[in-house]
């Protein structure tokens, strides 16, 4: 269902956020002031006919002739900037960040006597060669999988075989009943074969390939390209101003959720109706690099950017020290930060997910921060995304993250899960209450947000290895709730 994350739950009875309902209600002769946004991701598709009348134009440099006119040392920053790139090209896809220490660590080992760290190292070690043998097993059932399948479909005659030509199929093989009763099983979720075998089947091929041959891959190292000085994580000015780059997918959909042009009569409508939407590439088909992300925020902070979405994270942050030196510069500059929880149901309370608000020093933590899990269309103990991570302390709200529609490269648009769906749904929110009230703080937006949540009363189900588990709301985040427009745009009015 198309926006419904801007849905109302009484007039809707789906679980959005009350978008419609505040803009009719609350903000109809109200005037905004545009706000940036900076989107630090995979890219955005700048020519994206749902997107490209709201992005951010940096207005003191002057397109395409080579110079740095503005003098903030990046040449031709028109929409942003990236930095996983350079005029030699871009980075699509870049290792996670263990296989990077493994490489490191690897090498320090293979030619020291030195052996301070090996135990750790060969936990580590245990950790990376379990997930690639993990990821080289599947991908090879799955390969299997389409082997049986494509061999059925011959059978058949018939490429795109409907649940009724699937269960006139028959078989005495016990790998091909298998492989049918899996497709029957799946089939009812998509509109027919074809679309479920490209999702599902093409989809998890090129998951698990990526996985192996590069994201796993020791071998594999494309920061060469980008130009710096890799092992200085304290160097600002690299990179290129290519803030689409080969991978946009990701980014342009998060785009389109925060800011798609409303009321357009094409594709989707944003969440918010006045925003200028600055591309900042720094998230590869990989483990994004620390150094990148420091870099990210601080171009986004002196650029004007008052929100700023991330919807990334990973496990391992060796230069944590840096992320957290720029997360302490966007707060000094009123910049509100919006983290994605992250996707393996984990529990934040005992697993470590990078970036985060708490500074590795132990001098406190970010106060302009928002953490965001994800919820589902329906009020009831499926609300809670079943891959979303969750925490009583380090989550602050749930906000839409399931079968979200919004823009893809090439003016496309598609249905994507995930908690990096559900933070562009909070930063669509926080920008829209930082244009129609542009006094407030961003403690004071992030305050709004967070007191203004539709309360969750009812259980709701978590998995916990795979076994369904009834918890309260408050236990899986600090408010309770899940995020309303509404309820924060009436809120703020009293500020």
């Amino acid at each position: 269902m198309p926006n419904w994350q801007n849905m109302d739950l009484q007039k809707d009875s789906v679980f959005g956020i009350s978008v419609e309902k505040a803009y009719t209600e609350l903000l109809k002769d109200k005037k905004a002031k545009p706000v940036v946004v900076a989107i630090i991701d995979s890219g955005i598709d700048t020519a994206h006919e749902d997107l490209k009348n709201v992005l951010w134009v940096n207005l003191k440099e002057k397109r395409g002739n080579g110079k740095d006119d503005d003098k903030n040392h990046y040449i031709d920053d028109i929409n942003g900037w990236s930095f996983i790139g350079s005029a030699k090209g871009n980075v699509n896809y870049d290792n996670l960040e263990l296989t990077r220490l493994i490489r490191q660590q690897k090498a320090k080992f293979d030619t020291s006597k030195d052996t301070t760290g090996l135990y750790a190292y060969t936990q580590l070690r245990k950790k990376f060669d379990q997930q690639l043998q993990e990821a080289q097993e599947t991908l090879t059932g799955i390969n299997r999988f389409v082997l049986i399948l494509d061999s059925m479909l011959v059978h058949m005659k018939n490429p795109n075989p409907t649940a009724a030509d699937l269960e006139a199929y028959a078989t005495n093989d016990p790998a091909e009943q298998q492989v049918k009763q899996v497709i029957e099983q799946q089939l009812p979720r998509y509109p027919d074969f074809k679309t479920f075998k490209e999702k599902e089947l093409d989809g998890a091929i090129d998951h698990f390939k990526e996985e192996v041959d590069y994201q796993l891959n020791l071998n594999f190292d494309p920061r060469a390209i980008v130009g710096d000085n890799y092992n200085n994580p304290e160097e600002h000015y690299y990179g290129t101003n290519d803030v689409t780059g080969p991978g946009a997918d990701h980014g342009t959909h998060v785009a389109g959720i925060i800011g798609a042009a409303r009321n357009n009569n094409i594709g989707i409508n944003g969440i918010a109706d006045d925003v200028l939407l600055m591309s900042v590439r720094a998230v590869p088909n990989g483990d994004e690099r620390d150094k990148d992300i420091a870099n990210a925020i601080r171009y986004a902070a002196d650029n004007g950017a008052k929100v700023v979405n991330m919807s990334f994270g990973k496990p391992y942050s060796p230069n944590k020290k840096v992320v957290d030196e720029a997360v302490r510069y966007a707060m000094s500059k009123d910049v509100l930060l919006i983290h994605a929880a992250g996707n393996d149901g984990a529990n934040l309370d005992s697993a470590v997910f990078y970036p985060n608000r708490v500074y590795a020093d132990g001098k406190g933590t970010a106060n302009a921060w928002i953490e965001v899990g994800a919820s589902g269309p329906g009020d009831d103990e499926t609300l809670v995304a079943p891959f979303s991570n969750y925490s009583r302390t380090g989550v602050d709200v749930f906000a839409p993250g399931v079968a979200i529609y919004s823009s893809t490269p090439g003016s496309h648009y598609d249905y994507h899960d995930g908690t990096s769906m559900a933070a562009p749904v909070v930063t669509g929110l926080a920008a829209l209450i930082r244009s129609y009230y542009p006094k407030l703080s961003a403690v004071q937006v992030k305050d709004i947000i967070l007191k203004s949540v539709s309360k969750v009363t009812h259980p709701v189900t978590i998995y916990i290895n795979g076994e369904p588990k009834t918890v309260q709301m408050t236990d899986v985040c600090n408010t309770g709730g899940v995020v309303n427009a509404y309820n924060a745009l009436k809120l703020a009015a009293t500020y």
